[in-house]
């Protein structure tokens, strides 16, 4: 097997003759990521002939409509892509109707004989959590789940993975009853992105970081979700989720999990999930009265954002004008193990944000002892190391160095590093990478049931005391870095935020 963290997105690294199903495909993500992901694949020449897109959805189309949809979701594709798109086929109905999956077969079939794809699928669940389920047992029920040895069936689930510990432990059973675990891709587009990946490259393939990278030299870590956006048109969603299911259970969870995770054996699918698992088991669970203080939800408020007035989000389409929902999470953690025993960790995201920024960043321990006077360092800051995962991808290392002039005075100053400026390679969209993955059959990137079972095990205290009304819901104003009970929380160990 291929494995992506050492084969990349190589020139010679293509799809096999595969059927791509994506359920939910007159929707959003579709024509958003999925349809442009594709293309670019079959721009960089990682898509062969035999491939096709079937989509299935209750909208009302034919092929030539998704075929339309398709177009005008990439107006600058290239002519390979216009062939390819001249093969995909559409299907119209229900997700649990046996009428659906009835003529789903029959297209594949079809398919199979146009298109050469040799009885080999992948099917992707794009449509609203509710469906996951309903899907995975229809397409079981109807012979699609478990095929003939030599050909291959695999189930790529967009996240969330459950609503609560009891929803996706129930979910996890209906569809292994389905598909085995090694069929199964849950995706989380994170692990997609390049600068995600690159934590592995900056530790474990450079002798200066990996030293540092434990409780003797870090003070700190903060990870930082950032919106600048609320929630849009999808208040109705945003209402059953909140930012702690939306984003820490999921998005911040794995990233803790590459950032902190011990070496791994082996650079492969088992090597990194196991070790992945092993850091979120180490995470300790909190009681309610840890809950209590080390936790923070937050609602934004009317304000200003990029220079243009919004509204609160209890005015948002959908939304309940006495909600209590989380648009905002700041919690404290504790990683129990030898490695960061002691080394608090402060998370946070919130919509509404002053900017769009997603990083991770150490602090590290001051020195022992400054030689210089304390007025010719009030500049200086500790030393930090910080991934920047989007928008501007790289790294920055902050380290003290002199100011010109005749005082020895020294102050903080900035080592970066961008993608953009470093590599004249396109870095691939989170997507694509993951679409090719789970064509080639490589689950490196992709969440495991343990992973998602110890990850609702974090959050699942935090839901309960909040659901109690142990933590009230602290107002913050729509531009501002979140609720002043956000920086009493980090404030209480001699600590601030980063302002990004």
């Amino acid at each position: 097997m291929s494995n992506p963290l050492t084969a990349g997105m190589e020139l010679g690294r293509k799809a096999p003759p595969v059927a791509l199903v994506v359920f939910g495909a007159s929707g959003d993500l579709t024509s958003r990521k999925l349809l442009p992901a594709l293309a670019a694949l079959s721009r960089r020449r990682q898509l062969t002939d035999a491939f096709a897109v079937v989509g299935v959805a209750r909208s009302d189309m034919d092929d030539l409509a998704f075929r339309k949809l398709a177009a005008e979701a990439v107006p600058d594709a290239d002519p390979e892509w216009e062939e390819l798109v001249k093969g995909f086929r559409y299907v119209q109905g229900d997700y649990g109707h046996p009428d659906t999956f009835e003529a789903l077969h029959a297209v594949l079939d079809e398919v199979d004989e146009s298109r050469g794809t040799n009885g080999n699928r992948v099917f992707y669940l794009a449509t609203v959590p509710e469906q996951f389920g309903v899907v995975a047992a229809a397409l079981d029920k109807h012979g699609l789940a478990r095929l003939a040895p030599g050909h291959f069936g695999r189930l790529v689930i967009e996240k969330p993975f459950g609503h609560d510990p009891q929803s996706a432990a129930a979910l996890d059973a209906t569809i292994h009853s389905a598909f085995d675990e090694d069929s199964i891709y849950r995706i989380d587009h994170y692990l997609g992105k390049e600068t995600v990946q690159n934590v592995l490259a900056l530790r474990f393939a450079n002798a200066i970081f990996e030293p540092v990278w434990n409780r003797q030299y870090v003070d700190h870590i903060q990870v930082t979700v950032a919106e600048s956006l609320g929630v849009g048109h999808r208040g109705g969603f945003y209402e059953t989720a909140g930012a702690l299911r939306d984003i820490v259970q999921n998005h911040v969870m794995q990233v803790l999990g590459i950032t902190l995770m011990e070496p791994p054996a082996t650079v492969d699918a088992q090597g990194i999930r196991d070790e992945k698992v092993k850091l979120l088991k180490a995470i300790e669970i909190m009681d309610e009265d840890q809950v209590v203080t080390s936790s923070v939800r937050g609602q934004y408020d009317a304000g200003w954002v990029e220079g243009e007035p919004v509204i609160g989000y209890r005015q948002e389409e959908g939304v309940a004008p006495d909600s209590t929902t989380d648009t905002y999470v700041a919690m404290r953690l504790a990683v129990d193990n030898w490695r960061w025993a002691g080394v608090p960790i402060f998370i946070r995201t919130g919509k509404r944000l002053p900017k769009r920024v997603t990083e991770v960043a150490m602090s590290f321990e001051k020195v022992p002892h400054l030689p210089f006077a304390s007025a010719l360092t009030r500049d200086l800051e500790a030393n930090s190391l910080v991934v920047r995962i989007q928008p501007d991808e790289g790294v920055t290392v902050g380290f003290g160095a002199k100011v010109p002039g005749s005082e020895f005075r020294i102050r903080t100053v900035s080592m970066d590093f961008a993608y953009g400026a470093a590599f004249i390679e396109e870095s691939p969209d989170a997507y694509e990478r993951l679409l090719l993955d789970a064509m080639v059959g490589d689950p490196t990137l992709f969440i495991r049931s343990d992973e998602v079972e110890q990850s609702w095990k974090v959050v699942a205290p935090v839901l309960s005391a909040w659901e109690a009304g142990d933590v009230p819901v602290s107002r913050y104003e729509a531009g501002s870095w979140g609720p002043r009970q956000a920086d009493r929380l980090i404030e209480a160990g001699g600590r601030r935020w980063r302002r990004p």
